[in-house]
């Protein structure tokens, strides 16, 4: 395997992402530290983190790379069906710990949602990079959620769950109508997936994964708060 380079906690840099290895398909470096500083800058170059516990910090920019642009969000009949019932509420930063907890502990074949990472993207929540999106039942029971990191017009998708049928499905609606309305032009899913495919994402050459966010990470979204306004036409709540 062609070396990779290790990443000093006490430098502030990353390989270009074109570097990356073909397979496994986008690794980039190894190392460095989970920083602010430092998560920032990857997102911000089209890099995430992604390893487990037994593993050194992984970097990572695949080629292609899946995304969503928010006015694709697919909706399909069954999911419509759902979605009249209005089955859950849903809203934004109000239990980011609840949400990150959950993508990690149902994960039955490990998680690389480590202790490390769980602090990291916490510190990020609270410094106003990182949200959180719910779903509860009407029981008021956390039902879905999904998190990620949001830098100008690009939101960051990291890890999402759902315990009941359709949560997370009514959740990537709701998020993608909202994100539209904020002026958001792309929400980055990482690798494709079955689900994310249905649900309208598609993937793209890595060059202009970067030439987008290159332009959009600098530009301003037009929220002033991250609390849901958009709402499923009829929708009572």
């Amino acid at each position: 395997m062609t070396s990779l380079p290790w990443l000093d906690p006490y430098e502030l840099w990353f390989p270009p992402p074109e570097q990356s290895l073909d397979e496994p398909d986008g690794l980039l470096a190894l190392g460095g530290d989970l920083s602010p500083d430092r998560l920032l800058l990857a997102y911000r170059s089209g890099i995430f983190p992604w390893f487990t516990d037994d593993q050194p910090i992984l970097w990572w920019s695949p080629d292609p790379r899946c995304v969503l642009f928010p006015q694709d969000i697919h909706i399909s009949r069954s999911l419509r069906r759902t979605l009249n019932k209005y089955p859950f509420t849903v809203s934004a930063d109000q239990d980011f710990s609840g949400v990150i907890n959950r993508c990690a502990d149902l994960r039955s074949e490990g998680t690389w949602i480590t202790r490390d990472m769980k602090d990291a993207y916490t510190r990020l929540h609270e410094l106003g990079f990182a949200h959180s999106f719910e779903a509860r039942n009407r029981a008021g029971e956390l039902v879905g959620g999904l998190y990620g990191v949001a830098l100008g017009r690009c939101f960051f998708g990291e890890s999402m769950f759902s315990v009941e049928t359709d949560a997370s499905k009514v959740l990537m609606v709701y998020l993608a109508n909202q994100l539209e309305a904020w002026g958001f032009h792309m929400m980055d899913c990482q690798v494709e997936s079955r689900h994310l495919l249905t649900m309208g994402a598609r993937t793209i050459p890595r060059a202009e994964f970067l030439s987008i966010i290159e332009k959009q990470v600098t530009e301003k979204p037009i929220q002033a708060s991250w609390n849901f306004r958009w709402q499923w036409p009829g929708d009572r709540s």
